[in-house]
C-alpha cells in the first residue's frame, strides 16, 4: 500500500515557488519507493486531504512575522477534524521570510504540537533568494520526510 506525504503550501513568489519545487524534486527522488506526493495549496486544503495522509511538508512565507493568511486558514480548517487522527505523524517545514521567520516558525511549532505531528527534519528558513545551499536543504526536506513514509 502506497504511503501519502501531503505538501500544503502558500506559493505566491518566485522564492517560495523554487523552494517549493526543490521539495517536491527531493520528495519525488526515484530512490524513494511507495510514497505518492500530493500537492494542496493552503487555501484549497480540505481534512480529508489531511486524514488520508501520512506525513506532511508545509511550506509558507511569513508575511509579518506570521504564517501567510492561506496557511493559517488551511490549520483552522483541519484542526478539530483531524485533531486525533493524525497524531505521530512526522512533518517539515520550509519557510520564505524577508525579515524575521521567528514568529512564523513559532506559530507552525505551537500549532503541529496541538496536533501531536512530529518534527521530522529541521526546519528550512530563507530569507531573500534562496542560496544553492538552501534549495538543497529544501530537496533534503522533502526527500526525509517522505524518506520516513517509506514501506
Amino acid at each position: 500500500m502506497m504511503s501519502v506525504l501531503l505538501v500544503i503550501h502558500h506559493t505566491p513568489s518566485p522564492h517560495c515557488q523554487e523552494m517549493f519545487e526543490a521539495v517536491i524534486a527531493g520528495a519525488t527522488d526515484p530512490e524513494i519507493e511507495g510514497v505518492e506526493v500530493v500537492r494542496r495549496a493552503a487555501l484549497t486544503l480540505s481534512p480529508a486531504d489531511v486524514l488520508a495522509a501520512d506525513g506532511y511538508v508545509l511550506g509558507t512565507p511569513a508575511n509579518l512575522g506570521y504564517i501567510s493568511g492561506a496557511l493559517k486558514h488551511a490549520f483552522d480548517t483541519i484542526y478539530y477534524p483531524c485533531l486525533d487522527s493524525t497524531r505521530d505523524r512526522p512533518f517539515g517545514l520550509y519557510l520564505h521570510a524577508n525579515e524575521g521567520g521567528e514568529g512564523a516558525v513559532r506559530a507552525v511549532d505551537s500549532i503541529t504540537a496541538g496536533l501531536g505531528w512530529v518534527k521530522a527534519t529541521p526546519h528550512v528558513v530563507v530569507s531573500g533568494k534562496p542560496s544553492r545551499e538552501q534549495v538543497e536543504e529544501c530537496w533534503n526536506l522533502g526527500a526525509t520526510v517522505a524518506a520516513q513514509l517509506m514501506g
